[in-house]
Parts: structure tokens; C-alpha cells; sequence
């Protein structure tokens, strides 16, 4: 693979910001729903600000197609440990965090995923030679999920400390020589922030050779959406299959940060312990499927293990709402993280194999606002007090067969012509 020394940087920087930004994003939903007891109103948080992600994630496109992709990094590192930085400050000068702080630090770190991601698939592919876009894609996966493995573990130990010199995580009592108390939740805030400083500063000795020219468009912005929204019309296949393969992650992003926290504290009655633990099974599944996919259906067709992996995410909703079992949560959590992860590197794969580069970040926009939408949606409707009372949310996971089963339809009427599209290159 060329360019290994910018892959290598770019890796260990998103491994060091990721690492706290995946303690914070477990840590706000389960502040609100555990230690608030406020989870209406961080529901209806997520879907005002994932709806504002929606005008959000049309622009940041457009930049991510116009300037230099080691530059957006920079920016939003930046950024990030800038603001974050300033509200975990308010907090340990308060000794509290107000509930609307807490809302805008997920806010911001929703808003910098929008951008950090479609950019570091963009740049992979820049960098990449069309051989290698499997590999790198798994790679990417691998050392995202495996950061979440290790961000899940400290979260579990930071959200609810140490019980009698025992640590509670995936099911077990891990005897520790010392009691740990847990942290505040600005002073995790205040870590995330640092690793946004150290992101930054190793971005910086970033260096590469772009493998594709980049071809810039100067229009306005207006024009370079509508570029990126008349390709998918001329390429109505692709349209179907971006839209359809989005959709388990559309759906699953809302379970982690919805249900998830209500069906652990609201349904089975558990602690912060078993929350943060179903996030590290799910990323001990992603990391399995970041090293086995592509080779599991090497001989298929990236849309044939996408409807696959859908039909299991399916089956792993339906467990969890007839059952009211932790194991059997972590059973599905991990089988949701192979299935997840597995669609989205089978998903980009495609996508940079039938997408040129320098039009993938409008591409990528118009997929992301479609997926905005089915989650603001999504979210609005588990807002109701319906879904906050008792165990109700388990319903949550049967709009979840519902809409994954919708999506399933037209990927596998249109198998076929999607198997024999040509490629971009």
C-alpha cells in the first residue's frame, strides 16, 4: 500500500481522539438517563441537533470536495478541542455540568463526525490505489472499533468506578488492588479536549502523494450539490443501493445512542457497567468483521454480504424484544457490531469502486442527508413518553425490523443489476 507513512499518522491520531471521543458519546446518553433521569429530554436534544446536522452535512460536503483533506482535518480537531475545551472548563470551575453543556458537547462531536469521516474515506481514496480500497477500508474499521473496544472498558470503569475493589464489565468481576471512583462527567470532557490537541498536532506531520488529481470545483456551493444530487440521478442504481445500504446504519447509530441506554437502565434494569460493556462486544464484533469480511465473501459480491449482514441485524432486533436476558444483549450487540461494520466496508468498497474522487464528498452528503432525515424521524418518534416508560422501549427494535426489512426489498430485486454495474475506473 503507497502512502503508509500518512495512513500510519492519520490511524494513531484517530486512535488517541477517538479513544475519548467514544468515552464522551457513551458518557452523555447514559448522564441523561441514569443520572439526570432526563431521557425525553436528551431524546428530544439528538433530534433537534440531527436535524440541524441535515444542513450540516450538505455543506460539509462541498468542502471536503474543495479543499485540501489534511487541512478539514485539521480544522475540525481544532475546533473541537477549542469548544469542548472551554465547557469542560466551566464545569470543574462550577464543580457541574448543566444539562445543556453536556447536549452541545455531543452536539459538536455529532457535528465533527459528519465531516471527519466522509473526509477520511475521501482522503483513503486519494491516497489509495483501487486494489488496496478493501484493505484500507478494513483497516480503518479495524482501528476504529478496536478504539472503541478499549474507549468502552474505560467507560464502564469511568461511569460508575469500582464497587468493593471489584470492576464490573462484560459480564464479569474483575478484582482491582484498588477502589477507583468514578469520574465527573466534565472531567471526561476535559480529556476529550486534550486529545483533540494531540490530533492535531500530529495531523501536522501528515505528508503524501496524491495518487488521484483532485479536480476542483469552484462553483458555489448551491452548484456543487446539485452536481453531486444529478450524478445519483443519472445513476439511479447506485442511488438505490447507497440509500438501502445506508439504512442499518441509520437505524443502529439511533439504537446506540436511544434505546440502548434506556433498554439497559429502563428494561433490563442494569447499571452504566452492562451500557459501556455491550459497546465493547459490539466493537470486539466490528473488529472481527474489519479482519474477516472481505474474505468471508470474497468470492460474492459486496451487495449479497450487505443483504446478509441485514438480515441478521434483524434477527438480533427480534431476540432483543422477546427476551429480557443480559447475555442475550450482549449476544446481539456483538453480532450487530460484525454486521454494522461489516455493511459499511462492503458499502464504501462499492461506492469507490462506481464513484469518482472528486466528486465523492456531494455524493456521500446526499447518501448522509437521506440518513439524517430516517434519523431525525426516527428519533422524534422515540421521543413520545411512550418509549420512556417502563419497558416499552423494546418496541423501539421492532420499527427497527420494520424499516430494515423495507430496505432489504429493493436490494434484492435490484441483485442482479447492481452485481454487473460497471465500475468508476
Amino acid at each position: 500500500m503507497k502512502n503508509k507513512q500518512a495512513v500510519t499518522l492519520l490511524f494513531i491520531a484517530n486512535i488517541i481522539s477517538g479513544f475519548a471521543q467514544g468515552i464522551s458519546m457513551l458518557a452523555i446518553p447514559w448522564y441523561f438517563a441514569d443520572i439526570l433521569k432526563l431521557p425525553r429530554i436528551y431524546a428530544i436534544g439528538y433530534a433537534i441537533l440531527t436535524f440541524l446536522s441535515l444542513f450540516w452535512s450538505l455543506y460539509s460536503g462541498t468542502l471536503i470536495d474543495k479543499y485540501s483533506r489534511k487541512k478539514m482535518f485539521l480544522y475540525s480537531n481544532l475546533c473541537c478541542a477549542l469548544f469542548i475545551g472551554a465547557i469542560a472548563s466551566y464545569g470543574i470551575i462550577h464543580q457541574e455540568t448543566p444539562w445543556i453543556l453536556a447536549l452541545l458537547v455531543f452536539g459538536i462531536t455529532m457535528f465533527h463526525y459528519n465531516i471527519h469521516y466522509p473526509n477520511l474515506y475521501a482522503f483513503g481514496q486519494e491516497i489509495s490505489d483501487p486494489k488496496d480500497y478493501g484493505k484500507l477500508n478494513s483497516y480503518i474499521e479495524i482501528q476504529g472499533q478496536s478504539t472503541s473496544i478499549f474507549a468502552g472498558g474505560f467507560a464502564a470503569l469511568l461511569l460508575t468506578g469500582t464497587s468493593d475493589n471489584n470492576l464490573n464489565i462484560l459480564g464479569l468481576k474483575i478484582p482491582l488492588p484498588f477502589e477507583i471512583e468514578k469520574w465527573q462527567i466534565h472531567e471526561i470532557f476535559l480529556m476529550d479536549a486534550i486529545t483533540y490537541v494531540l490530533a492535531f498536532i500530529i495531523i501536522l506531520f501528515i505528508k503524501y502523494k496524491p495518487l488521484k488529481k483532485k479536480i476542483i470545483d469552484t462553483g458555489s456551493v448551491f452548484d456543487r450539490l446539485s452536481q453531486g444530487i444529478n450524478f445519483l440521478k443519472t445513476n439511479y442504481l447506485l442511488f438505490i443501493f447507497g440509500l438501502c445500504s445506508y439504512m442499518i446504519f441509520t437505524f443502529l447509530i439511533v439504537e446506540m445512542f436511544i434505546l440502548v441506554p434506556n433498554y439497559v437502565s429502563n428494561y433490563l434494569l442494569e447499571g452504566g457497567n452492562v451500557f459501556a460493556s455491550s459497546e465493547v462486544y459490539y466493537s470486539i464484533g466490528a473488529v472481527i468483521s474489519g479482519i474477516s469480511i472481505r474474505k468471508l465473501f470474497d468470492k460474492k459480491n459486496p451487495v449479497f454480504g450487505i443483504i446478509v449482514m441485514m438480515i441478521a441485524t434483524i434477527i438480533g432486533c427480534l431476540i432483543l424484544i422477546f427476551t429480557k436476558s443480559v447475555m442475550a444483549f450482549y449476544f446481539v450487540s456483538f453480532i450487530i457490531g460484525i454486521s454494522n461494520a461489516g455493511t459499511r466496508i462492503l458499502r464504501i468498497t462499492y461506492l469507490f469502486s462506481h464513484i469518482p474522487n472528486h466528486i465523492i464528498g456531494r455524493v456521500g452528503s446526499a447518501f448522509n442527508c437521506m440518513s439524517v432525515i430516517t434519523r431525525t424521524v426516527l428519533i422524534s418518534i422515540f421521543t413520545l413518553k411512550f418509549f420512556s416508560e417502563g419497558e416499552t422501549i423494546k418496541y423501539g427494535y421492532f420499527i427497527g425490523v420494520i424499516l430494515l426489512t423495507i430496505a432489504l426489498i429493493p436490494l434484492i430485486r435490484n441483485y442482479k443489476e447492481l452485481v454487473s454495474l460497471e465500475t468508476s475506473d
